[in-house]
């Protein structure tokens, strides 16, 4: 089976006026909110423990979730009510609600895509070099400004801004152009086994400077899916154009 972490804690300004009275949790796509098409996504994928942090709207979170009966699975909230704790403070504050014997999938709440999501979990248990893997990153060849980088065996080695020529990586002297860049996509697999280095970090930090300042030392990937359709249905453009990405998935 498969544990999974669902971030629906965000604020969901970019998609201002629906989240003036809603989490984005809870924005609808195609007559079904958001939270129900991961969690449902992630059910067909054989998850059967979830835990979902809330902060924006939490109390409507929690009542949608009990008023489906938990969609019958496992849930736990993790409560980001007295302030957001961005990415990696989010995991390592849920960390305790987690089976410490299996990976965990985390999966942003508007996040819609074609990835086998089974598959990509496994790969948390062993990646394609024959290698445990501490954690698994969904990457894509995608325009943006910000590039992940990675060597041939994909193993993260740092990150970039393309646009300031800013490059973050525990290997001094890093050059992006000898590297494969790409763009993280929102869904990524991490062990137990990196909670503890969590400890080490404050209460609030983001999960790629914490991927990035463990990928010398830990075994940190990139999954490249070839035929990725995804949508982030971060703003309202996109909203729109959002029940037209689904019936083409």
């Amino acid at each position: 089976m498969m544990q999974a972490m669902i971030f629906a804690a965000g604020l969901g300004t970019r998609l201002k006026p629906l989240t003036d009275t809603k989490p984005k949790a809870l924005v609808e796509v195609g007559g079904e909110p958001l939270i129900k098409r991961v969690i449902t996504r992630l059910i067909d994928a054989g998850a059967d423990h979830v835990v979902v942090n809330v902060h924006h709207f939490a109390s409507q979170i929690v009542e949608y979730l009990k008023r489906n009966d938990n969609f019958g699975i496992s849930v736990a909230i993790s409560d980001e009510t007295d302030g957001l704790l961005e990415t990696g403070g989010g995991i390592k504050k849920a960390a305790p609600l987690f089976d410490s014997s299996k990976p965990v999938l985390i999966h942003n709440v508007d996040i819609m895509s074609n990835v086998d999501l089974r598959k990509f979990y496994d790969m948390a248990l062993v990646d394609t070099g024959g290698q445990q893997a501490d954690a698994v990153l969904l990457v894509s060849q995608r325009k943006t400004k910000r590039y992940l980088l990675f060597d041939d065996g994909m193993r993260l080695m740092g990150w970039t801004n393309i646009e300031t020529g800013e490059v973050k990586s525990p290997y001094e002297g890093l050059n992006p152009a000898r590297c494969k860049m790409l763009a993280f996509a929102g869904i990524h697999a991490i062990s137990p086994r990196m909670f503890a280095c969590m400890d080490e970090f404050p209460d609030k930090f983001g999960i790629i400077d914490f991927y990035l300042a463990m990928c010398a030392s830990h075994h940190i990937v990139g999954y490249e899916k070839p035929d990725l359709k995804l949508m982030d249905i971060g703003k309202l453009d996109t909203l729109a154009h959002a029940e037209e990405f689904l019936s083409n998935l």
